[in-house]
């Protein structure tokens, strides 16, 4: 079975907001350890609770993309998510797929930009995507995902050629 595998670098966005939470995040907790705050599990609550964060958003966070001749595999921080190519009806690359888009829920930038969102071009969608510059939208007959592989046209093409020879959308 041929695999190919994209990176998903972190573009801008997912950088600065990821640097911000951080240092947020460490603020809170120095401020937690070196002021006495009373009573003690408050303390406790204000260093476990940013630690909490950071260990759920990297084990939810986008690793990379897994292209097969029968699914997309979205390697997260811990586990995958597998997208299967049957009933995919397109593959387009769109730079603007996630503009104006809502956050119903998930993660808008720290670490990765995932969760489920709505906007007026796409309706409601699923992100798995770390630089919406390079935005591929992938259209099912009742779903619609945004993933963001380092090589959009190689995916794409590579996409498209599996779904033609598996015979998709049937």
């Amino acid at each position: 079975m041929t695999t190919i595998e994209f990176r998903a670098p972190w573009g801008r966005t997912v950088r600065v907001r990821t640097a911000i939470g951080l240092v947020g995040l460490v603020v809170i907790m120095l401020s937690a350890v070196l002021t006495p705050i009373e009573p003690v599990p408050f303390r406790i609550v204000l260093v476990g609770l940013p630690l909490l964060i950071v260990a759920v958003s990297l084990a939810r966070c986008v690793r990379g993309y897994t292209l097969t001749e029968d699914a997309i595999t979205v390697r997260r921080g811990i586990g995958t998510t597998r997208l299967p190519l049957a009933g995919l009806r397109s593959v387009t690359g769109e730079v603007d797929a996630m503009v104006g888009s809502f956050r119903l829920t998930g993660n808008d930038g720290f670490f990765a930009i995932t969760g489920r969102y709505w906007n007026k071009t796409l309706g409601w969608h699923r992100a798995f995507a770390t630089d919406l510059s390079r935005a591929v939208v992938l259209r099912y007959a009742k779903r619609t995902v945004v993933i963001t592989p380092h090589d959009p046209q190689h995916f794409i093409m590579r996409a498209g050629t599996f779904i033609k020879v598996a015979g998709f959308p049937k």
